[in-house]
């Protein structure tokens, strides 16, 4: 993959990680859709946002939504990879939120978190792009 198609394919990452991030936060507000949609989508809106760190750093990952091996790809000097030392509660977001089973359902506050925990993983994406050069 050349410089500019890897540039591309962070900056389409970024933007589905904004959308699904956006989207969590618009049926947040809607009490007929279940809040575990709203978990799934955050936890969406970080995986492509860690991934889109390890796409432009040509890092290469597996396809996996565990949210704590993703980060700990990201190398030192990214302060994503410091400032969320545990994602283990929005990385259960991928699977439990999608699946019935044997766990609690999501409440608001779970959801609430989750989109807390999402937003704060994108910006410092987004902070940390600024600071590496990579400009919107």
């Amino acid at each position: 993959m050349s410089e500019a198609e890897h540039i591309l394919e962070t900056r389409r990452w970024l933007k589905y990680a904004r959308e699904d991030l956006h989207a969590a936060q618009v049926i947040l507000g809607d009490a007929t859709v279940a809040y575990r949609h709203v978990c799934w989508l955050a936890q969406q809106c970080a995986e492509k946002a860690l991934k889109s760190v390890l796409i432009y750093l040509q890092i290469e990952f597996h396809r996996i939504h565990d949210l704590d091996a993703l980060r700990n790809l990201i190398p030192d000097g990214w302060s994503v990879r410091t400032r969320f030392p545990d994602l283990a509660v929005l990385t259960e977001w991928a699977v439990e939120a999608r699946y019935p089973g044997d766990w609690a359902e999501a409440s608001e506050s779970d959801a609430r978190f989750a989109v807390r925990q999402a937003q704060g993983i994108l910006e410092a994406v987004l902070a940390d792009f600024a600071a590496h050069g990579l400009r919107e």
